[in-house]
């Protein structure tokens, strides 16, 4: 894994694709043949051989057996939950419009369960501590990242910190950028493809030593090489719109454990809503 994100940059278009699988999928790829995993990765199974061999290995089966040896003691992947889930809501095939509902909630569930194995209770602590600490909270995100970055400004706002959304609108987002100090954070949401302001502001936050929170799709993503508090929510294949669910729940995971810090180590924080009285 570590070899595979030291060399990512330099990767050709093809094997940056079959590396974000890899890194994606990892229980899967232990699991099913090079040929099962080159269809859902979308290439021919001969790319992987290549990709093996460029990082120095005879074969395909030489990286595999790493991923093996990593499923003795992981736990159940994104699949296998979405199909112990399927079986308990007793699904089949269903070409009904209600089929896209009951779709899309079995797949956020499982992505919500994995949210639980996949996320790093350290870098959970170190984000909310930046936030909390921070002077003014810079907030990042567009095309579909721009919901979960709104609902963090909502939230961020609710219990007490200043915030500013980097909008895109009239191209003023980099320029707004250039006012973040060493005294604030950025929060930056960002899944492939990447919008190259997003990640533009990212870097230039780190050239600039300002503490960056991001959540992103992939450990590959160019966010996390910037982020002071990175949190990957892989994304799976869905036959309509990716769901924000999961990265949505990390972002309010976020802001629980900054109100927690803001309101005296409380165990059970409030965020207040604009009707309340």
């Amino acid at each position: 894994m570590l070899l595979i994100h030291e060399r990512f940059e330099t990767m050709s278009k093809t094997y940056q694709q079959i590396a974000r699988f890899l890194t994606q999928n990892p229980n899967e790829v232990a699991v099913h043949s090079v040929n099962a995993i080159a269809q859902r990765c979308g290439t021919h199974a001969s790319s992987f051989v290549r990709f093996a061999q460029a990082l120095g290995y005879s074969g395909f089966k030489d990286v595999q057996m790493l991923f093996q040896k990593r499923l003795e003691t992981a736990a159940p992947g994104f699949e296998a939950r979405i199909r112990v889930l399927e079986d308990e809501l007793e699904n089949r095939d269903d070409p009904t419009d209600f089929g896209f509902l009951r779709e899309l909630v079995v797949k956020d569930i499982a992505a919500l369960q994995s949210l639980l194995d996949d996320v790093d209770a350290a870098q959970l602590s170190h984000a909310a501590d930046l936030l909390s600490e921070a002077n003014t909270v810079y907030l990042l995100g567009q095309l579909r990242s721009a919901p979960v970055a709104e609902f963090l400004r909502y939230m961020l706002t609710m219990i007490g910190k200043r915030c500013v959304m980097l909008d895109p609108s009239g191209g003023l987002a980099t320029h707004m950028a250039k006012t973040m100090t060493k005294q604030d954070v950025l929060v930056a949401v960002s899944f492939r493809y990447y919008a190259n302001e997003v990640v533009s502001i990212v870097h230039d936050a780190r050239e600039k030593e300002i503490k960056t929170v991001a959540i992103s799709d992939s450990t590959l993503s160019p966010l996390a090489k910037s982020a002071d508090a990175f949190f990957a929510v892989p994304e799976h294949r869905h036959t309509f719109s990716r769901s924000i669910a999961a990265p949505s729940c990390v972002a309010q995971a976020i802001v629980l454990a900054t109100a927690a810090r803001l309101q005296s180590g409380s165990a059970h924080p409030e965020i207040p809503i604009v009707t309340q009285v």
